[in-house]
């Protein structure tokens, strides 16, 4: 056992912070022996286990539309993908999908979208206001981009209160390697300040291992949300998409993905951190592996099946199976079997945090 890789995890375990980029880079050493890596793990499942005992919460994912103004270059929906048949839900479809994972006992539903060019606040506010009426127990969370700031005031006053928005790099230079001219990382972090200014459990996080990243990049990614405080973090590998200019990319590396997700849980022992669908797509036990590391929810997918492969991020995306609203009594059984016990509860960020104290 390397003596100062054991002494961060136990400070960061305490503290909830380390003393600068150097430190968390340590932790993310690629030579770093596994014994020291477990240590990692097992002290961020404690801290886990702390806060929300045995319980891995169920969200139900459901994907509006793949339509996006946007050209990023490493997502599979972007604008310049032409090959990919577009769609964009009704409300009264989206109603349908909330209805059918309402009655199979979720309680968060997550919309998530491109930015569709279609798209108004007024027709996002309607579509918010019908689901929230219809299911008044149950938490809206949105993930449908950058807006302006009367945008997620709007949809905050419609009922969604949770936002997801990921950074995906708080460094400038790698920022403007991976979207085109017209977006602005200054933009991006200024919707995540809005978010967390109207009141939103606000959601943030990177893609491991996306194209020119550096472990100095990925430390201040940590110091940034270390400030942000965010209530949800997303970390899940960079896979990449035929369709996209980093086809040839190879993908991000579930281990260091989990390493992350530790870390961030050590940071944040109360925050909402998924076990992600690109996690479950490069290994076969990526959930169960994610919970072990110390997230605590998964999202299984319940949009409209004939729908489900157009919501093409990256390549393989799982989407079915143990993945889908279909497949909830196989992930509960290998949850179980891992020592979990799915839960569809809506899970309250504050009740949590006294708990905690």
């Amino acid at each position: 056992m390397t003596g100062s890789y054991r002494d961060l995890v136990i400070r960061l375990t305490a503290e909830r912070h380390l003393r600068g980029s150097a430190e968390y880079r340590h932790l993310l050493d690629p030579e770093a022996i596994r014994e020291d890596v477990e240590l990692l793990h097992e002290a961020a499942r404690r801290v886990a286990r702390v806060v929300f005992g045995s319980k891995v919460y169920a969200r139900a994912l459901i994907e509006i539309t793949n339509r996006c103004r946007n050209n990023c270059l490493y997502c599979g929906l972007r604008r310049d993908n032409r090959s990919l048949s577009r769609y964009s839900l009704d409300t009264a479809t989206i109603v349908e999908c909330c209805r059918r994972a309402h009655d199979a006992g979720f309680r968060t539903f997550v919309l998530q979208g491109g930015e569709d060019p279609a798209a108004t606040v007024e027709r996002v506010c309607s579509m918010v206001a019908e689901v929230h009426g219809r299911f008044p127990d149950a938490a809206i969370t949105l993930s449908l981009g950058e807006w302006p700031d009367a945008a997620y005031e709007a949809f905050f006053e419609a009922g969604a209160t949770r936002y997801l928005l990921r950074h995906e790099t708080r460094n400038s230079r790698h920022y403007s390697r991976l979207h085109p001219p017209e977006m602005s990382l200054d933009n991006r972090l200024r919707c995540l300040a809005t978010l967390k200014r109207i009141g939103y459990q606000t959601g943030t996080g990177i893609m491991v291992g996306s194209p020119f990243q550096t472990a100095g990049e990925i430390a201040e990614d940590l110091e940034y949300m270390a400030d942000l405080e965010p209530e949800m973090i997303g970390i899940g590998p960079f896979i990449p998409h035929g369709a996209t200019p980093f086809a040839c990319f190879p993908p991000g590396s579930v281990d260091m993905t989990l390493r992350l997700i530790s870390i961030l849980r050590l940071m944040f022992p109360n925050a909402n951190i998924p076990a992600t669908t690109a996690l479950a797509t490069l290994g076969g036990e990526g959930r169960v592996k994610g919970i072990l590391a110390g997230a605590n929810v998964v999202m299984p997918n319940a949009s409209p099946s004939e729908v489900r492969a157009s919501y093409s991020l990256y390549d393989g995306k799982a989407c079915r199976g143990r993945e889908s609203i279909e497949g909830l009594d196989t992930l509960k059984r290998e949850l179980d079997a891992a020592g979990y016990q799915l839960t569809f509860e809506k899970g309250d960020f504050k009740c949590m945090i006294l708990n905690h104290r």
